[in-house]
């Protein structure tokens, strides 16, 4: 029963697609990314979703298999969404070092 729990990777994803879908109503895809005010913006989401990774992980036990099933929920909602790729990659590296 130990293997499915490890295996179970189901909150991971709601939490790496919740976090995207915030980010996502933060700083919306029409916002410009080379923008002063965009960038003081986005420093203060990342901050607010530090706050929240944080929080996720003291209630929530990460091994290497749901870390990687965050990212990739997350990595994949911004870019369903619409984000350019390579700001998603960063996005998502900053993601998975907090984790």
């Amino acid at each position: 029963m130990k293997v499915f729990g490890w295996l179970d990777a189901s909150q991971a994803k709601t939490f790496g697609t919740e976090l995207a879908e915030f980010f996502i109503q933060q700083l919306p895809l029409e916002a410009k990314v080379s923008d002063k005010k965009f960038s003081a913006k986005s420093q203060h989401v990342l901050k607010k979703m530090g706050l929240r990774v944080v929080e996720f992980k003291k209630l929530n036990k990460l091994n290497t298999y749901k870390t990687a099933q965050l990212g990739n929920a997350f990595r994949w909602t911004l870019k369903d969404a619409g984000y350019d790729d390579a700001y998603v990659e960063t996005l998502t590296k900053w993601l998975v070092t907090r984790l």
